[in-house]
This record gives structure tokens, C-alpha cells and sequence, in this order.
């Protein structure tokens, strides 16, 4: 289970990092061809999903991953469509634009790892509170990164919500516009932390040890949405870290919560006012 982890994750990486001129998730630069890196990744994870050797070893790796555990075609291809939002410039209008665009680049990476974990691809219910997870993470990098992505013309706050604080886009990062920016952050901060907490309902669903990995790495990431909420306007100084010292802290506390899942987060309980949205394509 945690080679096809590493297999699921190699083909993400690669192809974000192909996606975004990036170097293992670093080094955000201007893409100038993003039509065409578009169309090589579809390429190649349509030869991977039809099972031809490609060549790549992170494409090789989803081919792999795919075959070995019946990962449903959907998946990738919904998450592709994340990246030709991007490469087609798009720019989210409303919350509900945001929130699909989380679904494509990262639930639907929550389903995916899910089935690795052993889900089956019909069980909505636990697919449902994986994307949740995945929702949780986007919005926290989201929110850590406006000042990143605003470097190299990107936005992902909707446009309706900086009407709202009268903030133009052009002037995203600029000193006066700090304290309206700072709200957004802990809207999006708040998001995230009911996505994540909506989550937790799912790991009943899931093996001890993915269950311990699943809620460490929700404490974990969970972390850089509350640190961006509360440093407020001071949140894009610098980049928002979970520290090493805390990361240990989440794994150990993580581990009292899955041996305890069943209790914490029994079926019988989920309340559908937690899950904010099901997965949609």
C-alpha cells in the first residue's frame, strides 16, 4: 500500500510540476506553453490508463497503480482538468467556482489515495469525506500562497470575494489592502478547518495505519490554514510551515485518534451539516 502511495503520488507530482514549471513542488516560474504541456501530460496518462509503457517513470508508475488497483479512469482525468483550468488561464468568479476548481486539483487526489488505501471505487460515502480532505489541503495552500501565485499572475480568491473587500486583483499584495486580505485568509482558513473536520468521518472506513497516516497528515496540513488565519495580515511575510517539532507532535496525537476512530467518528453520528459538498466532476 505504500509503494502504490508513492506510485499515485509520483504521477501527481510530475505532472503538477510539468503543469506549473516547477522542480518537486518548487520554484514557481511563468509558463509560456502551457497548451502544449497540457496536451504531453494527457498524452501520456492516456498511454499509462491503456496500459502501453511510456517511457516517464512517474507516467510508468501511474500505469502501474492503476492496473494493480482498479483506479477508476475518472479520477485522473477529472484531476488533468484541473490543469487545463490553469493552462486556460481560468480565474475563479464565485465560491462555487473555487470549490471546483479544489475538486479537481485535490480531492479528487484524496479519492485517488483512497482507493490505494483499499476503498472501494463505489463506496460514495467514504470517496466523499477523502475529497473532503483533499478540499481541506487546496484551501490551506490557497491561502498560504496568494502572495506566491500573485507573483506570477495568479488568483484563486473568486472575484466576487474581493469585490466584496474592494480589492483588485492588480493590487492583490499591496500594503493597504492588507487588512481586507487578512479576512479572506481566515475565510479560507475556516474552510478548510470544516473540510478537514468532515474528513475525520471517513477513517472508521480505512485501515489503522492509513487511518493514522489520513489524520496526521490532516493535523499537519490543517496546521498551515490556522497559522495563515492567525497571523492575519502579516500571514504572506514569509512562508506559513508546519515546524518538524510539530509534525511529530500530530503523528503521535494522530495515532491515539485512529486507534479511537470508531468512537470519534462513528457512522451512526456523521452529520450531513458537516460535509459541506459531495464530490462533483
Amino acid at each position: 500500500m505504500r509503494e502504490r502511495a508513492w506510485l499515485l503520488y509520483a504521477w501527481c507530482r510530475a505532472c503538477d510540476d510539468l503543469a506549473d514549471g516547477q522542480d518537486h513542488g518548487h520554484g514557481m516560474t511563468v509558463i509560456d506553453d502551457a497548451q502544449s504541456r497540457l496536451a504531453l501530460l494527457t498524452a501520456q496518462t492516456d498511454m499509462a490508463l491503456a496500459g502501453q509503457w511510456v517511457g516517464d517513470p512517474a507516467f510508468d508508475a501511474l500505469r502501474i497503480v492503476a492496473a494493480e488497483t482498479g483506479l477508476p479512469h475518472r479520477f485522473t482525468r477529472d484531476h488533468i482538468a484541473g490543469f487545463a483550468l490553469d493552462a486556460a488561464d481560468w480565474r475563479p468568479q464565485t465560491e462555487d467556482d473555487l470549490m471546483r476548481y479544489c475538486y479537481h486539483v485535490a480531492g479528487v487526489v484524496g479519492c485517488m489515495m483512497a482507493v490505494v488505501m483499499g476503498v472501494s471505487p463505489d463506496d460514495d460515502a467514504t470517496l466523499d469525506r477523502a475529497c473532503d480532505l483533499g478540499l481541506a489541503f487546496q484551501l490551506a495552500n490557497i491561502a498560504r500562497d496568494v502572495g506566491e501565485d500573485a507573483s506570477v499572475g495568479r488568483c484563486y480568491l473568486p472575484t466576487a470575494w474581493l469585490d466584496e473587500m474592494g480589492i483588485p486583483v492588480a493590487a492583490l499584495m499591496a500594503p493597504a489592502h492588507r487588512p481586507a486580505l487578512a479576512k479572506l485568509g481566515q475565510r479560507l482558513g475556516d474552510l478548510a478547518a470544516a473540510y478537514e473536520q468532515s474528513a475525520r468521518y471517513g477513517t472508521p472506513a480505512l485501515p489503522f495505519r492509513s487511518a493514522w497516516a489520513v489524520l496526521a497528515a490532516a493535523g499537519i496540513y490543517g496546521g498551515i490554514g490556522r497559522e495563515v488565519a492567525r497571523r492575519g495580515e502579516s500571514a504572506w511575510d514569509g512562508r506559513v510551515t508546519t515546524s518538524g517539532l510539530e509534525k511529530i507532535g500530530w503523528i503521535i496525537r494522530a495515532r491515539s485518534e485512529a486507534a479511537r476512530r470508531c468512537q470519534l467518528y462513528p457512522a451512526t453520528a456523521r452529520d450531513p451539516s458537516l460535509w459541506i459538498r459531495p464530490r462533483s466532476a
